[in-house]
C-alpha cells in the first residue's frame, strides 16, 4: 500500500472517530462540551423556564443575565436553551411557549437533557380575589392546580361541582351545557406507584428560602412613566389555578376562588409542577400579577411590570440558593 494511500486511510479513520465521538456525546449531554473545560461539569445549573416574549424581554432588560462567552445556548428539539450566569447564579433558561403542553415538553427536556438541580418558573397571571392580589404584586404559590380539567357528568345530572346555569347572564336560570365535576390527574414519579392528585404542593424547602429571602423584596412600581395607585407586595401562603384557557369571566374566576381558594389563574405553574414532581426535581413558581379576572385592561406596560416584578422574585430566590456542585471527573 503506497503511503499516500495509507495516509488517506488515516485521516478517513480519524474523522469516523472524532464524529462518533462527537455524536455520542451530543446524544449523551449537549452540554458536555461546555462543562467539560476547566472543569465545568461539577456545577449544577439550576433551571429558569418562562413562557413570553415579555418575560424574556424583563430578563434581559434587568441586565442581570449574563450568557456564557464560548457556549451561548443549545438548539435542542425547536427550543432554544440559553447557558448563563443570572447576577453571578449559574443557569440554564428556557422560553417554553405558553399552554401546559408547550411547557411541560420544555421542562422535561431540560430536567433529562442538562445537569440542573431544581426548576424555577417565573410568569403572569390573573387574580382572582382582588382583596389579596393586584396588579403588580408577585404570588409566591404554596400549591397549585390543573382546574381546566373537567370531567362531564351526566346530562342535566343533580351531581357535580360546576353547573353552567348559575353563570348564565344577566341572571341565573337554565343552560343546556350541563354540569361538570373537576377531575384529578395522574401523577407518576420514579421510586412511587402512580397516583391520583389534585393539589401539585411546591417543594417545601425551597417554598420556606422563598418566604425568607423575599421578605425584604423592593418590587417596580412605576413603568413607562406611570406608576400604580399603591406598592406592589409579595404574596404568600396561596394557592394556584392552571387551565389551557385565560380566565376574563368573573363568575368563574370567583367559582375557583370560593369552591378551591384560588388566587392566581395561569397556563403554565401546574404544568411545571407536575413535571418536576414526576421527576422528583425541586421547583418554586413566582407569579407576577398582570390583571384581575373580569376586569379589562388595555394598558400593555401593567403586564410587562407583572413580568418584571416576578422575575426580580426569582432572581433574588435564585441568588439566595447556594450552586451545588459535584466531584470534577
Amino acid at each position: 500500500m503506497s503511503s499516500i494511500k495509507l495516509a488517506v486511510l488515516l485521516v478517513l479513520g480519524l474523522l469516523l472517530a472524532t464524529a462518533q465521538q462527537s455524536m455520542q456525546l451530543s446524544l449523551r449531554n449537549p452540554t458536555a462540551e461546555i462543562e467539560t473545560s476547566n472543569c465545568k461539569i461539577a456545577i449544577l445549573r439550576l433551571g429558569l423556564v418562562f413562557t413570553s416574549d415579555n418575560n424574556e424581554k424583563a430578563l434581559l432588560d434587568s441586565g442581570l443575565y449574563e450568557p456564557d462567552s464560548e457556549n451561548p445556548s443549545v438548539d435542542i428539539a425547536g427550543r432554544r436553551f440559553h447557558i448563563g450566569t443570572l447576577n453571578n447564579s449559574h443557569i440554564i433558561y428556557v422560553k417554553a411557549g405558553r399552554h401546559s403542553v408547550n411547557v411541560a415538553a420544555a421542562v422535561q427536556i431540560l430536567l433529562l437533557r442538562f445537569r440542573t438541580s431544581g426548576i424555577v418558573f417565573f410568569g403572569s397571571s390573573g387574580s382572582l380575589d382582588e382583596k389579596m392580589l393586584v396588579p403588580g404584586d408577585v404570588a409566591v404559590p404554596k400549591a397549585v392546580a390543573f382546574t381546566g380539567v373537567w370531567e362531564w357528568k351526566k346530562f342535566r345530572s343533580e351531581k357535580g361541582r360546576l353547573v353552567f346555569g348559575d353563570f348564565n347572564y344577566p341572571e341565573n336560570g337554565e343552560n343546556l351545557l350541563g354540569t361538570v365535576e373537576y377531575e384529578k390527574i395522574n401523577m407518576f414519579s420514579p421510586s412511587e406507584a402512580p397516583k391520583e392528585v389534585f393539589w401539585l404542593p411546591i417543594t417545601t424547602s425551597w417554598y420556606d428560602a422563598a418566604t425568607e429571602a423575599l421578605k425584604d423584596l423592593k418590587l417596580r412600581q412605576c413603568y413607562s412613566g406611570k406608576c400604580l395607585p399603591g406598592k406592589p407586595k409579595v404574596v404568600f401562603e396561596s394557592k394556584g389555578s392552571t387551565s389551557d384557557f385565560y380566565v376574563r369571566n368573573k363568575a368563574y374566576g370567583d367559582f375557583l376562588n370560593k369552591n378551591f381558594a384560588a388566587k392566581t389563574a395561569d397556563t403554565a405553574s401546574a404544568s411545571v409542577a407536575l413535571t418536576s414532581l414526576s421527576n422528583e426535581k425541586l421547583f418554586v413558581v413566582f407569579q407576577g400579577v398582570s390583571n384581575v379576572a373580569g376586569v379589562t385592561s388595555s394598558d400593555s406596560g401593567v403586564s410587562y411590570l407583572a413580568s418584571y416584578n416576578a422575575m426580580l422574585a426569582a432572581t433574588k430566590f435564585i441568588n439566595s440558593i447556594p450552586t451545588p456542585r459535584l466531584a470534577c471527573e
